[in-house]
């Protein structure tokens, strides 16, 4: 084994257990900021009638570059993933079912973006629509379709998180990390 395999590896194993705790957190905290870009974009439309060209949440309207460009929706996407996969190995038993079940809506998320990031570098869209489109979009428009994926992920995230704190003695006993809530 190289130095370089043994240090990510040492850094993994530092992220899943003295750190699990803040990465969490952190990581959280990007979703839930995310998550408010998707809610505002939806109160701009759905609640102050702005056209869907001009309801680009916080970022967008100040950096309207920022809603049109799939570079900024895949980097998302990814780091969605990313972070999944890194802070998988900290889970045990039941909230790393939970944790599993969002790993894998991401994946399949992460597929639609990779999607609508190469129909925009290739100029080529899907069935030749006007726009990137991805797969479920063909149905769904793409607003509430990204408040559904976010939601989907979200769900079996926070209940992953909660039952992570929330641990079980059987599962305390294999948690490598201090997350857990002490027993009442």
């Amino acid at each position: 084994m190289t130095t370089q395999t043994t240090t990510s590896r040492g850094w993994l194993t530092t992220l899943n257990t003295r750190h699990h705790r803040t990465a969490l957190n952190v990581y959280l905290a990007l979703v839930v900021a995310h998550w408010a870009e998707h809610i505002l974009q939806a109160i701009q439309i759905y609640a102050l009638g702005w056209p869907l060209k001009e309801a680009r949440g916080a970022l967008g309207v100040p950096f309207p570059w920022l809603v049109t460009s799939e570079w900024m929706h895949y980097g998302y996407a990814l780091l969605m993933l990313v972070g999944l996969i890194l802070l998988r190995p900290g889970f045990v038993g039941r909230s790393r079912v939970w944790w599993n079940i969002s790993l894998g809506i991401q994946v399949w998320h992460h597929l639609e973006h990779l999607l609508l990031l190469i129909q925009a570098l290739a100029g080529a869209n899907l069935l030749g629509r006007p726009v990137p489109t991805s797969i479920i979009q063909l149905v769904v428009p793409r607003v509430e379709l990204h408040l559904f994926y976010n939601a989907l992920v979200f769900a079996p995230m926070v209940v992953a998180m909660v039952l992570h704190r929330r641990a079980r003695q059987d599962e305390r006993a294999r948690m490598r990390c201090t997350c857990a809530l002490s027993p009442a």
